[in-house]
């Protein structure tokens, strides 16, 4: 089956015409830096069809920042019960804020957990490089995991480290149970 999508304009007049759900599977404190007045928290980890808010009658639209993490959510769901009615936002809430349309913000500033495993990888490399040309060429050994995790990413979409960096402190600084933040 095909993974549907919807445009931000679409959607907002689903959100006001009260046809749609919207669940947002970014994790709590990208939520709390951004959100799309509305949708109901889930981070990626905890998406499942017992976890979904009430949505009988309604179409379903999952949103991320981008689009991935939503079309990975929609797909897990799809997986679990194929007849759900469910959209992924396209472009995620970069394409909400493009077309013009009200997010609510805390006004921090929030590093998206992408960013923070692309950071994390390149000093990995960086540091791998350096200490294997420095000191000893085992160091260069860091450099190959990076690389076959990078691999193994990239075929399957699994990440390790994105599910490593979601734990860190700076991720869960707001605590919420998994649904009640809207």
């Amino acid at each position: 089956m095909a993974l549907k999508t919807v445009d931000a304009k679409t959607l907002k007049t689903w959100l006001d015409n009260n046809e749609a759900v919207l669940v947002d599977v970014r994790e709590p404190a990208e939520h709390a830096a951004e959100n799309i007045t509305g949708a109901t928290l889930l981070p990626l980890g905890s998406v499942s069809k017992s976890a979904l808010p009430p949505c009988a009658g309604k179409k379903l639209v999952i949103h991320c920042r981008k689009g991935g993490r939503g079309g990975s959510a929609c797909q897990k769901l799809l997986a679990e019960d194929p007849s759900l009615d469910i959209y992924n936002l396209e472009g995620g809430i970069e394409a909400w804020n493009a077309a013009g349309l009200t997010v609510a913000s805390s006004g921090k500033a929030f590093l998206p957990l992408d960013r923070q495993v692309q950071l994390t990888i390149g000093l990995l490399l960086v540091t791998g490089s350096v200490l294997g040309a420095m000191f000893s060429p085992a160091w260069f050994l860091l450099t190959g995991f990076i690389g076959v995790g990078l691999t193994i990413a990239g075929a399957t979409g699994f990440c390790g480290l994105a599910l490593v960096m979601a734990k860190m402190p700076w991720n869960q600084s707001v605590k919420t149970s998994c649904c009640a933040v809207k």
